[in-house]
């Protein structure tokens, strides 16, 4: 089967609309081992939506439509699909019935007559019920093509598709096809690829896809069985290849069966995790940062049994007063330097006794300070029980990169010192 995923709506033309429908259409897609080849986006525009069709058509034999089937006179994604198809329409009594009982659950005391056009099916088309909106779904079937037509909003596309698409394309996928996914911290992609390209050079079942995304690296294995355990033994024996890779295993920080998307990093759930799971109590002093990891870690739910305290400290007076700095040491190395974060975490991890301390200093631009020190400049003190270490990085990119940049490092680094006092 080969597919094409049509967005339909001026509204995601101009950006007013994130388009996450189709990211999740290809992911569920690929999941049953059914492959999207184009994925195309058209406005609310019959003459542009039928040329979409016929192009579609030309090269796939199954459709996938979401968008156009409200009740008003721009949602003409139905009327096209029956017009391609040389189908007229009928009123679909069961939808109706639905439909009215959802617009009255809702409020609606008067019921106009566009309403009904969304009970209107074409003739011989499958219709796909919606537990979540008004617009039902439609499935036409047609000398080996089949076009499939879903609402827009999110919520109810989902509920349609699992309730009703996923069981009807089952039948065409003879494959399982399951996915794991590698996040790794602090390897380049480019040196990855280096270091793992035999093995991906040489695979074809499983496959192996790399990543770039910011400050990290992903890498998704997908494997293609009948049956989903074996798909998950041909991934695990090659995650374990990799895993003994010199270079490489020790880069890796969390391996799931999700690609969250919607996160860069997964650090801080992971940092969260090792805390709570341990027991460990974590205290932070950010300058650069501003706040943006403690931020983070509280995104985690169950992290305030752990994370003790939070201070932001931009100024020299609060360093000198809340954590202890010396002014000496102020005076003698600036603000930002490797002695003053060394301070720094030493004195927050003091004031509370906690396991764990960050503290973060550094410049985020746009100008360098006084002394000449670069924008970029970071300095990450990491406390563990008693022993302090300090890194210095210098990170490129405008002053909330840097400062992004910065906070999952500090992430990482406490991360590794939680592992070593395991």
């Amino acid at each position: 089967m080969r597919v094409e995923l049509i967005s339909v709506g001026t509204e995601l033309l101009l950006g007013d609309i994130v388009n996450t429908n189709t990211a999740y259409l290809s992911k569920e897609l690929a999941a049953l081992g059914l492959g999207v080849f184009r994925q195309t986006t058209v406005g609310d525009n019959r003459e542009r939506l039928l040329k979409t069709l016929e192009s579609a058509f030309f090269e796939n034999d199954t459709v996938i439509i979401t968008g156009g089937l409200g009740p008003t006179d721009d949602d003409i994604t139905k009327e096209c699909a029956a017009e391609y198809f040389g189908r007229d329409f009928y009123f679909h009594e069961y939808s109706w019935v639905k439909i009215l009982e959802r617009l009255t659950r809702s409020g609606r005391n008067v019921i106009t007559d566009n309403n009904k056009k969304q009970a209107m099916i074409p003739e011989g088309a499958i219709v796909l019920e919606n537990f979540c909106g008004t617009a039902p779904g439609i499935i036409i079937e047609e000398n080996n093509k089949r076009i499939i037509l879903m609402p827009g909003p999110p919520r109810e596309m989902r509920d349609m598709f699992e309730k009703g698409v996923k069981p009807y394309l089952e039948k065409y996928s003879k494959k399982k096809f399951i996915s794991k996914y590698v996040r790794f911290y602090g390897i380049g992609e480019s040196l990855l690829e280096t270091k793992i390209k035999d093995i991906m050079d040489r695979q074809t079942n499983p496959t192996l896809a790399l990543y770039a995304k910011t400050g990290e690296v992903l890498l998704r294995i997908t494997a293609s069985s009948e049956n989903k355990i074996e798909c998950e033994e041909m991934i695990n024996r090659q995650l374990e290849e990799i895993e003994r890779r010199e270079g490489v295993g020790e880069y890796i920080y969390l391996v799931g069966d999700e690609n969250i998307s919607s996160s860069q990093t997964e650090l801080n759930t992971v940092v969260a995790n090792l805390l709570i799971e341990n027991n460990y109590t974590i205290s932070i002093a950010e300058s650069l940062t501003g706040g943006e990891i403690v931020s983070m870690l509280v995104e985690k739910s169950g992290i305030s049994d752990s994370l003790l305290e939070g201070i932001v400290c931009y100024s020299n007076r609060s360093k000198i007063t809340t954590l202890g700095v010396k002014e000496e040491t102020l005076e003698k190395f600036g603000a930002v330097s490797e002695e003053v974060a060394c301070e720094m975490a030493l004195g927050v991890a003091k004031r509370l006794n906690s396991d764990f301390a960050i503290a973060t200093t550094g410049i985020a631009g746009p100008n360098s300070d006084e002394s000449g020190k670069p924008v970029g400049l970071v300095y990450i003190a990491v406390y563990a029980q008693g022993d302090v270490s300090v890194k210095e990085c210098l990170f490129v990119g405008d002053r909330d990169l840097i400062r992004f940049r910065a906070s999952v490092e500090a992430l990482d680094e406490v991360r590794k010192n939680i592992l070593k006092k395991l």
